[in-house]
């Protein structure tokens, strides 16, 4: 049973750093996709990044391209969110979210219907 797990949330000052870490168990990071997303009180969850495990392929969100670098560390299972200057507006609660990789994988990785495994999240919050 495919079972991911984040760890990292916390609370940070505006334009501090967080790395978020996603650590996959019951699947190798082979043939896989992992994606993140977040979701702030009273709206609706967003994806902001994903990567193809095989080829390291990313895609991100308009709204965190250039701030937010994913990763993976296939040796250890696990798929990183390394989150840099941060805004009150990155206040959410993060999950990662699976799925069996596909063709047109990149193309749809930001829509959360796609995935089939996903964490409990974890929270961060940007205050001063």
């Amino acid at each position: 049973q495919v079972q991911l797990v984040e760890h990292g949330g916390g609370q940070v000052q505006p334009g501090g750093s967080l790395l978020l870490s996603c650590v996959v168990s019951g699947w190798r990071l082979e043939s896989f996709g992992i994606g993140w997303f977040r979701q702030a009180p009273g709206k609706e969850r967003e994806g902001i990044s994903c990567i193809s495990t095989d080829d390291g392929m990313s895609n991100y969100a308009d709204s965190v391209k250039g701030r937010f670098t994913i990763s993976i560390d296939k040796a250890k299972n696990t798929v990183y969110l390394q989150m840099n200057s941060l805004k009150p507006e990155d206040t959410a609660v993060y999950y990662c979210a699976g799925l069996n990789y596909y063709r047109n994988y990149l193309a749809q990785c930001l829509m959360e219907n796609k995935y089939d495994y996903w964490g409990q999240g974890t929270q961060v919050t940007v205050s001063p």
